[in-house]
């Protein structure tokens, strides 16, 4: 809750509006360089969301979850609306309680190493899976001969590290990961 709301003497109660510092996305110079506009703003929410949800890094839980509820084209490579709806109830019931585990942890698979200077700097709040699958997912679009890398590109790194909490969310929620890959690359030549 921010902003004023009316108490129950008649005045009014401030909440105070959480303010996130400007983080450059992991590997890039300050911008989110290497990003096509879509991914900018589904890296922005998860900052937000790991900020509300009091964690002290954005994880590939973070990025699944903005990326499922902004993306149309990652919505689609799931197998329907029924898939979809139950990713995101299982990311909400992470948003208001289960994730309480993952707090305190820095989520780290080692499956996929990251640069040291995106994991050490100090600068950037990311778990090293979630740093490593954005680089990965530049590399990926920048392997097709995209100078951005998009939406699908970046579930396509989170559902390939086996370890991950992104990983971790699709499988309770009944996804095939290995069906999920095959999709996104079924929908990546169709772009």
């Amino acid at each position: 809750m921010t902003g004023p709301v009316p108490g129950w003497w008649g005045g009014t109660v401030h909440f105070p509006v959480p303010r996130v510092p400007p983080q450059p996305a992991p590997g890039s110079t300050g911008t989110d360089a290497g990003l096509s506009e879509e991914l900018a703003s589904v890296v922005a929410g998860a900052r937000r969301r790991a900020l509300r949800d009091g964690d002290r890094q954005i994880d590939t839980a973070h990025l699944l979850h903005s990326l499922v509820e902004s993306e149309p084209e990652v919505r689609a490579a799931f197998g329907g609306p029924d898939q979809v709806a139950r990713v995101l109830g299982y990311l909400v019931q992470r948003s208001i309680g289960y994730g309480l585990r993952w707090q305190a942890t820095v989520e780290d698979s080692g499956a996929n190493p990251v640069a040291p200077s995106a994991r050490d700097s100090g600068q950037t709040s990311w778990s090293p899976s979630a740093a490593a699958a954005m680089l990965r997912a530049r590399e990926r679009a920048a392997g097709r001969g995209d100078p951005r890398a998009g939406g699908l590109d970046l579930l396509a790194e989170l559902a390939a590290d086996r370890h991950s909490r992104a990983v971790e969310v699709l499988v309770h929620a009944g996804v095939d990961t290995e069906r999920l890959t095959g999709r996104i690359g079924e929908l990546s030549q169709q772009v």
